[in-house]
């Protein structure tokens, strides 16, 4: 570790999203967090990620890739954030590599640097290889407790560190109107078409804000899932940046989460909580650990289940939803953590290595080792 402690930390983003303040996605999201909170703090942070992403530190760009998202073009991004991450290295004196993309295992060259895997998608999603040990150098994380209990075994399996979100960024507060809202990307695994059917069931608005990538599974779904619920009550208004996000969550009487895998986090829960908007949601993984069912939301089962308690969620305190976004889903303390493993892993690099097994625990009610606010970074990013 470098005498006056400056670390260079290169985050790479999986290569066919974009990264930025306003970006959909959950690892995305989780990318630009640690990028901003680390050029705030007086580290060099290094972002491998699509170009036109927008980072506070050094972007790296890989090329954008236009038209249906196959597994010829998902390759060719893959070998070009392979390059990026070889120039990063030729150009700097990277500390740490922290990859987030699921096809991460693609990336690696030959490469001594000490390596951190974040793990954002359910781990049987992942090749099981990777979990073999066969780079030393290579450590990976879960990012809530019920991905963590359903990872295989690995030796070098961290703690897992939680997702938050910026309460800061989200702390405007709009009468509440009548309507459901449904947010993310678009894609079979969300269960939208659940959310539309069980609001017109209901008898209320439902909006759905997200946007539609180019796979073809994802185009399908759709086609034939969404654009059939879609009337003049249940309307689609594609991606909604922070600003239009922050309105719809904070205005909404709840958001629907019908999720059909075992979610590993959800950003966008969080972020409903802190706009005291409650959740009902499928008891699919992290979702179970994020909502307090009869207080800040309702776990429901299938459809006519969500249908009968979207009315209920009129009667639940917003302060509530507000205080365990507080409690529990502040990203100051998620950067923390990751900082804590960096310098542990950094340390690989002369010898002086701590596993970051042995780094203590960041208790929720830590404040500012960084020095700023939960917001403070995103306000300087935007």
């Amino acid at each position: 570790m470098r005498t006056d402690h400056r670390l260079t930390i290169l985050n790479v983003a999986y290569p066919l999203a974009t990264v930025s303040p306003d970006c959909v996605g959950g690892a995305e999201q989780v990318v630009s967090q640690l990028d901003a909170a680390l050029t705030l703090a007086g580290h060099k942070s290094i972002v491998v990620a699509s170009q036109g992403s927008k980072v506070s530190g050094t972007l790296v760009p890989t090329p954008v890739w236009i038209g249906t998202l196959n597994d010829e073009i998902q390759a060719a991004a893959a070998n070009a954030v392979a390059d990026a991450i070889s120039s990063a290295l030729y150009r700097w004196r990277v500390d740490v590599i922290h990859l987030h993309g699921f096809d991460f295992h693609r990336y690696l060259r030959t490469c001594t640097k000490p390596v951190l895997a974040t793990l954002h998608l359910p781990t049987a999603w992942y090749p099981q290889s990777i979990f073999s040990g066969t780079r030393s150098a290579t450590f990976y994380n879960c990012v809530s407790a019920s991905q963590a209990g359903g990872c295989p075994g690995c030796s070098q399996l961290l703690p897992y560190i939680p997702n938050g979100v910026s309460l800061d960024r989200f702390r405007a507060r709009h009468a509440k109107r009548d309507f459901a809202l449904a947010l993310g990307r678009i894609c079979p695994e969300k269960g939208f078409h659940i959310a539309l059917s069980a609001a017109k069931r209901a008898g209320v608005p439902l909006l759905l804000a997200g946007r539609v990538y180019g796979y073809t599974d994802h185009e399908t779904y759709f086609a034939r899932e969404i654009l059939p619920r879609l009337d003049e009550r249940r309307i689609f208004i594609g991606p909604a940046g922070i600003a239009r996000k922050r309105r719809l969550l904070t205005a909404a009487q709840c958001l629907l989460a019908p999720s059909l895998v075992p979610e590993t986090s959800s950003l966008v829960a969080m972020e409903a909580l802190a706009c005291g908007t409650p959740i009902v949601a499928f008891a699919a993984g992290a979702l179970a650990e994020i909502v307090e069912h009869g207080k800040t939301g309702f776990l429901v089962r299938d459809e006519a289940e969500m249908a009968a308690v979207i009315p209920l969620c009129r009667e639940l305190n917003p302060e509530d939803c507000r205080a365990a976004a507080r409690q529990r889903f502040d990203s100051r303390v998620t950067v923390e953590k990751y900082l804590a493993v960096y310098r542990s892993l950094s340390a690989l690099n002369t010898g002086n290595y701590v596993s970051p097994l042995d780094v203590p625990s960041i208790p929720q009610s830590s404040r500012g080792a960084l020095g700023w606010s939960s917001g403070e970074a995103f306000r300087r990013a935007d």
